[in-house]
Parts: C-alpha cells; sequence; structure tokens
C-alpha cells in the first residue's frame, strides 16, 4: 500500500464515526484501485461528504489527491488540505496552475481524484468538464478508474435518519481512453457510466430549492452528450 500522510491519516480517522459507523460505508471493488502508480480517478460529486467517503474506502490502498475548489483553502483548514495533499483549483477558469500540479504528481506516482461536473450537482444535471480528459491525454500511462458513492447526501439528516454510505470502484466499461477520443469525450463517457449506477442526489436535511446554473455557464456549456 502506498503510505498515506499522517494529516490524511488523521482526517480519515475523524471521520470515520460519521461516514464508517453512523453511515454503515459498504465498499466494493476495492481491487480494481491500484496499489501503486499514476492513477486518475473518476467519481460522481453529490454531497460535501463524498470526497471523505472514497479516501475512506481507497485508505487500505493508498491516499487519493483530489482537485479541490481553491476556496476552500481558508485559515487553518488550508494547512489541513496541503497536509493531505489537495490540490487547489479555480473552478472555471482554465486553472493552468493547477493543471500542472496535478500532472506532475500524477507523473510521482500520485492518484489524483477528478469529479468529471467540477462541483456538486445539487440536483442539477451537468456536463462533464474536460480537466480529466485533459490530465489523461498529459500522462497516458495513468491508469483510470471509476468510482461511484451514494448515500452520503444522507449523512446531515442525523440523527433522523440514518445513512448508508456505498462506494464502488471499477474499471471503465468500455476501456481506458480510446485513440482517437477527445478529452470531453472521455469525461463524457466515464460521467455517462458513473451516473448510471449513481443518479443525481439532493443533499440536505430538506428538499431545497434547486440553483440554476450561472449565466456565464449556461452560454458557455454545451449540454451534455449521451
Amino acid at each position: 500500500m502506498a503510505t498515506a500522510s499522517p494529516t490524511y491519516r488523521f482526517v480519515m480517522a475523524v471521520s470515520t464515526p460519521a461516514v464508517r459507523w453512523w453511515g454503515r460505508l459498504e465498499v466494493e471493488g476495492l481491487e480494481h484501485l491500484p496499489l501503486s502508480g499514476p492513477t486518475l480517478l473518476a467519481g460522481n460529486h453529490d454531497s460535501y461528504w463524498d470526497p471523505i467517503a472514497i479516501g475512506l474506502a481507497g485508505l487500505p490502498r493508498r491516499q487519493i489527491c483530489a482537485l479541490a475548489k481553491s476556496s476552500l483553502w481558508k485559515p487553518g483548514l488550508g494547512k489541513i488540505l496541503d497536509g493531505m495533499g489537495q490540490i487547489p483549483i479555480q473552478r472555471g477558469r482554465g486553472d493552468a496552475h493547477a493543471m500542472d500540479r496535478a500532472i506532475e504528481e500524477l507523473r510521482d506516482g500520485r492518484c489524483i481524484g477528478v469529479f468529471p461536473e467540477g462541483t456538486r450537482s445539487l440536483g442539477r444535471q451537468l456536463r462533464a468538464r474536460s480537466g480529466f480528459g485533459r490530465l489523461a491525454e498529459a500522462v497516458p500511462e495513468a491508469q483510470i478508474v471509476c468510482c461511484t458513492v451514494q448515500g452520503t447526501v444522507d449523512i446531515p439528516k442525523f440523527p433522523k435518519s440514518r445513512p448508508h454510505v456505498r462506494v464502488r470502484f471499477f474499471p471503465p466499461r468500455d476501456g481506458q481512453r480510446i485513440a482517437g477520443e477527445s478529452t470531453t469525450d472521455l469525461g463524457v463517457r466515464l460521467l455517462t457510466e458513473i451516473r448510471e449506477s449513481a443518479p443525481i442526489r439532493q443533499a440536505g436535511r430538506k428538499p431545497r430549492p434547486i440553483p440554476p446554473l450561472p449565466e456565464d455557464r449556461r452560454a458557455s456549456e454545451p449540454a451534455p452528450s449521451a
């Protein structure tokens, strides 16, 4: 097993009561997550708890370094995220610095976790961003693994409704990156397969109005391919 940083292990330990015990975490297909070597992990994102659940599920094999929105890097929390090996990225701005760092980490044999949707779904159907495909293109030797996480949206309902968190790792149905497949098409293919098993769920104690996409994203992002 690849060594996980002390900070990473500490955060996973602190999160264990909420996710593994209260959430009754179940893990399937862990053998598909390589023990070492450059790995790209693609998953669905409906809850703030998703990265923690995936991290706990994968911990017996390795540390997962995720691309996370830069706004999380606040005093105190930023140091913890750095200690966990997380990579800050400014969403929607083509953050070249973050991508360069992710590529460097991949080439060094890290496992980089990416949510192709780029943000929590909040009940919306979002198209796959091109970032995952760009990483796969830059580091073609990286092993691509898919992941679904379900049940995390129910964790905030404590203590009224007990969640059942499930994380499943699996290889892409149609294999690794296909010759001639664009960076966008790769993300769309993986996200489509992931969402077939993990339909969109909205997190929270009570149903909330679904916020519309920002005007700039609605204008600039095409609808997802089938």
